[in-house]
């Protein structure tokens, strides 16, 4: 496993658990907001984090933490997450996957697999805008369709979200992206947040309160349960 930092307590990562949260390197997408740009960019890098070092602090935190939240980068990528998912939980740990869905198959057998406890999808925008917003002209959605299906069929506990930005989110936006997840039991909002270290940060800024209070609006007329995270 190619992995990039730890962070070694989070309260939020996973709903109701108290976690730790490990990064993989590496990602397929190049959504300029996104603010991990060091673990997008430096595939080919040196691990920052020794797998067997990540292994030695779980053992120590047996009885302390419950989970472990699995994020990027795309985790997906790592050829070998499905035993690395694998020896997480066998010791006694849940996880929580965080993933783009540009992988479906990979999605569908990590779920399959039984080890997968939580799986968070990140639904970037309309099908429409996605190129532009994940930085990949003519960028494939049929796979983000198709990991949307694979995760609500699954059985295993999910959520959708959506990280607006202003200028690639309006809030009229939010009625086409609802749909693509309609049924869902979980959507949130959240609003993009400059960590200084963006893919590509220029020209981009929140969306002001009340453009996200309509998105939420706008998207709950579909899902009922669609909320802003941290504020609803």
């Amino acid at each position: 496993m190619k992995l990039g930092g730890l962070q070694k307590l989070t309260l939020l990562d996973y709903p109701g658990l108290v976690a730790c949260t490990v990064f993989t390197v590496g990602c397929n997408m190049r959504c300029p907001y996104c603010h991990n740009a060091l673990l997008v960019n430096r595939i080919e890098e040196e691990n920052t984090l020794d797998e067997g070092e990540f292994f030695a602090f779980l053992e120590k935190r047996q009885g302390v933490l419950d989970g472990v939240c699995i994020t990027g980068g795309e985790p997906t990528l790592q050829q070998d997450l499905p035993e690395f998912i694998a020896k997480i939980k066998a010791l006694g740990f849940k996880v929580k996957l965080d993933t783009n869905g540009s992988f479906p198959d990979k999605v569908k057998a990590l779920l399959d697999s039984g080890n997968v406890d939580y799986v968070a999808m990140d639904i970037k925008n309309t099908l429409a805008k996605y190129p532009e917003t994940v930085g990949v002209p003519g960028f494939d959605t049929s796979k983000i369709q198709e990991s949307i299906k694979i995760i609500m069929e699954s059985g295993v506990d999910y959520e959708f979200r959506t990280t607006t930005v202003d200028p690639l989110h309006k809030p009229e936006d939010f009625a086409d992206i609802a749909k693509l997840i309609e049924g869902s039991p979980k959507y949130f909002i959240q609003a993009f947040k400059d960590s200084g270290e963006l893919v590509k940060g220029q020209g981009l800024g929140e969306l002001p309160r009340e453009e996200l209070i309509r998105a939420r609006d706008i998207a709950s007329t579909i899902i009922p349960q669609a909320k802003l995270r941290g504020e609803d």
